[in-house]
């Protein structure tokens, strides 16, 4: 509760620096970061509203009061009922907090449904993003988030220690039954959901990076583009290998996965505070286009990873932006040879005082 009132406190002080009346959030992890209210949005209007002059209120359906009372520090709760629906009640609220003709940040996420309520009550205001503001108080872990994404990466590194033992038994599998036994080996190790759609690449299939898994089977000598991870305590954590559990695989890729791996550990000797995300990518691109794959390495080397799977900073080429301590993000490098294989090698790091930490200890070698 403390954690979350500071970050509520937080919120309010930063609202002159990017010149807003106020910012108003909905069910996501905006809200779950400032509050610590986690829900799925629904079709009734749920929203928390964070002023300069007012103390922060949440504007509920009255089936969601005793929710919102229990699970956070936000003392003034104003209820509608579905008898009268969300809209006169809302415009006494913003009339009361002073927005019409102010400038209101919502949530990126936001409903259309909603933000065009707010925009009927509210004609003289102008909108802009709660990123503006929330990006740069989300950006930096405090020590209670680095514990959770530590818990989870240890939890991708035990579920992906299983997986490589499986060996030769995975051969034979379809990308569908390997993806399978990855889940149940993330929830054995504590996890609770996928951070997002697991990613099991075998053959050419690990050439198109956001391929999931479908029935292809896996055979002997194919690489296998591993790419998971599970929340645990609402932290995700993201790990990618690439591996061939038997067989011998072709000369081109095991050069191309010793680049790849080269490239990753470049970066990652890289980061410092101080250093630009612009030039952490670099490290990658120098070493993947000297090697002739440049043209193949075709996304950004990493992104901030929070409370969502995607945040800032983001690690891509010509960032200016300065990595300070207790920044997480991912570093991923990638070759993909349409048609025939492709290789990501993926760690999330910690910025620390005078480098970085790993999060995720296992092998990155391809053979099992």
């Amino acid at each position: 509760m403390s954690s979350h009132a500071d970050r509520l406190a937080a919120c309010r002080r930063r609202l002159a620096d990017v010149d807003a009346d106020g910012i108003v959030c909905f069910p996501s992890r905006n809200l779950e970061y400032l509050t610590g209210f986690a829900e799925e949005p629904s079709e009734r209007a749920l929203f928390l509203f964070l002023t300069t002059d007012h103390e922060p209120v949440f504007f509920v359906p009255e089936l969601a009061a005793q929710q919102i009372e229990d699970r956070t520090p936000v003392d003034r709760i104003r209820t509608w009922s579905d008898s009268e629906g969300p809209t006169e009640p809302l415009a006494e609220l913003c009339s009361e907090l002073g927005l019409d003709g102010g400038h209101l940040l919502v949530d990126e996420t936001m409903w259309a449904r909603f933000t065009q309520l707010l925009e009927s009550i509210l004609p003289n205001t102008t909108f802009g993003l709660a990123d503006e503001l929330l990006a740069e108080l989300r950006i930096r872990k405090d020590n209670a988030e680095l514990a959770a994404l530590r818990r989870a990466a240890t939890a991708a590194d035990t579920a992906m220690t299983a997986v490589r033992e499986l060996g030769s038994e995975a051969v034979g599998m379809t990308e569908a039954e390997l993806a399978s036994r990855i889940e149940a080996e993330l929830t054995a190790a504590g996890g609770k959901e996928p951070s997002f759609e697991l990613i099991v690449g075998s053959g050419a299939n690990g050439a198109m990076p956001h391929h999931t898994h479908g029935d292809r089977t896996i055979e002997s000598g194919d690489p296998v583009v591993l790419d998971f991870g599970t929340r645990v305590d609402g932290y995700p954590s993201d790990q990618t290998r690439t591996v061939v559990f038997d067989g011998e695989p072709s000369e081109e890729f095991k050069r191309v996965h010793d680049i790849v791996n080269r490239a990753q550990q470049a970066a990652i000797e890289t980061v410092e505070p101080g250093m630009t995300a612009g030039k952490v990518d670099a490290a990658v691109r120098e070493i993947i286009r000297e090697a002739g794959y440049g043209e193949q390495f075709i996304h950004r080397t990493g992104h901030g990873v929070g409370l969502d799977i995607h945040e800032e900073p983001l690690i891509v080429d010509g960032s200016d932006r300065l990595l300070e301590p207790q920044m997480v993000f991912s570093v991923e490098p990638g070759v993909y040879l349409s048609g025939e294989f492709g290789v990501r090698i993926e760690d999330l790091v910690v910025v620390t005082q005078d480098g970085c930490e790993r999060l995720n200890t296992t092998s990155r070698e391809w053979r099992i």
